[in-house]
């Protein structure tokens, strides 16, 4: 059994997560560094370890618009700041990176963090890892399955003879160094699609998924095909665990959330689209008042309003784990210092007290 699997009395857990978008601040048309970016991350991860905060995430891109491409650097450098918080990536683009390095890398962060590692493995949104690594995008989803199971056996066994299709056998190899957990945590990352949900049942891993928007509804089929394919292929229901990503901004009242976020969102949303080579119109206030709405998966409100809107979601999907992104479009270190406090001293404890076991 895994050290950290199961649930605890303490209630879900609550943390936030960053992917590192180095955005211009739309008010005063100015684009901190990526080392100021980065720098500014290790501060939040220390402000949310010191709050109380459960776990801190770092997700990986790899463009020049993006600070994170290097996460297990990064969180080894949160891990020298920090005492108790977890550690995990938000998310790991499977597909694209070497699992024997990448466990060694997870491995040697939990020594350093006195076992406070955690790997979220996905299959990526976004999809400049693969020529840059030198993969084909037309083996997408084959490189995620043959790279998940390999990473699942390295961190089982300290000698691994495998063979597979995408890299070169392993015959008794020494994988080192071992974690000071007994095993990594590995979740995997879900962005809608019921394939991913299935597999990540089927191997008895955690679930994240990412609800940026509309109603979180429309996830419960995800859920549910995940529950029901663990339980098929064998695994105790009560050690599949769940958890939900998405966005947010906190502030004293539900107006000043949304008129404070709205300039920034925009600006998200828009290079967001633009990076993808998609068509980028401007979200207009309007729009904006309706995402933000009372039903919605958008994280934008009072903190009433963010507890409410948390225990909804928990009604439907009865996760363990909620964290939100609260640093996109360019918003200042001030603000994502401001959410981290709202979210940790008015925000944690209810979900907690209300979720507790």
């Amino acid at each position: 059994m895994r050290k950290n699997d199961g649930l605890n009395n303490k209630g879900i857990e609550i943390g936030i997560y960053t992917l590192g978008d180095i955005g211009t601040d739309p008010h005063t048309g100015k684009t901190i560094s990526a080392g100021q970016r980065i720098k500014e991350i290790l501060q939040a991860a220390k402000l949310a370890d010191e709050a109380g905060l459960d776990v801190f995430g770092v997700g990986e891109h790899h463009r020049l618009d993006y600070a994170t491409s290097a996460v297990p650097v990064v969180l080894a450098a949160i891990a020298q700041l920090t005492k108790r918080i977890k550690l995990t990536s938000t998310t790991t683009v499977l597909s694209t990176v070497d699992p024997v390095r990448l466990f060694e890398d997870f491995a040697t962060l939990d020594l350093l963090s006195d076992g406070r590692a955690e790997i979220i493995a996905g299959r990526g949104a976004f999809v400049e890892s693969f020529p840059l690594f030198g993969y084909d995008l037309n083996d997408y989803d084959a490189l995620f399955e043959e790279n998940i199971n390999l990473l699942l056996k390295l961190n089982e066994n300290e000698l691994v003879t495998w063979a597979g299709r995408f890299r070169s056998p392993l015959t008794n190899a020494e994988i080192a160094p071992r974690p000071l957990q007994d095993e990594i945590p590995i979740w995997v990352g879900v962005g809608g699609t019921p394939g991913s949900a299935f597999r990540a049942g089927r191997l008895g891993l955690g679930m994240i998924m990412a609800i940026l928007g509309g109603e979180p509804e429309r996830f419960q089929p995800l859920v549910d095909l995940y529950r029901q394919s663990g339980k098929e292929a064998g695994h105790d229901l009560a050690k599949l665990k769940v958890g939900v990503t998405g966005h947010g901004f906190f502030s004293k009242t539900s107006q000043q959330a949304k008129d404070e976020f709205y300039p920034y969102y925009a600006n998200y949303w828009c290079y967001v689209n633009r990076q993808q080579g998609l068509k980028s119109p401007t979200i207009t206030k309007s729009d904006f008042e309706q995402m933000t709405g009372p039903n919605t998966a958008l994280f934008v409100g009072s903190p009433q309003q963010i507890v409410e809107k948390i225990l909804q979601q928990y009604e439907l999907f009865g996760h363990q784990r909620f964290m939100a992104q609260i640093d996109i479009g360019g918003v200042p270190f001030k603000k994502v210092a401001e959410g981290i406090e709202l979210l940790a001293t008015e925000i944690a404890p209810i979900i907690r007290k209300e979720t507790r076991k």
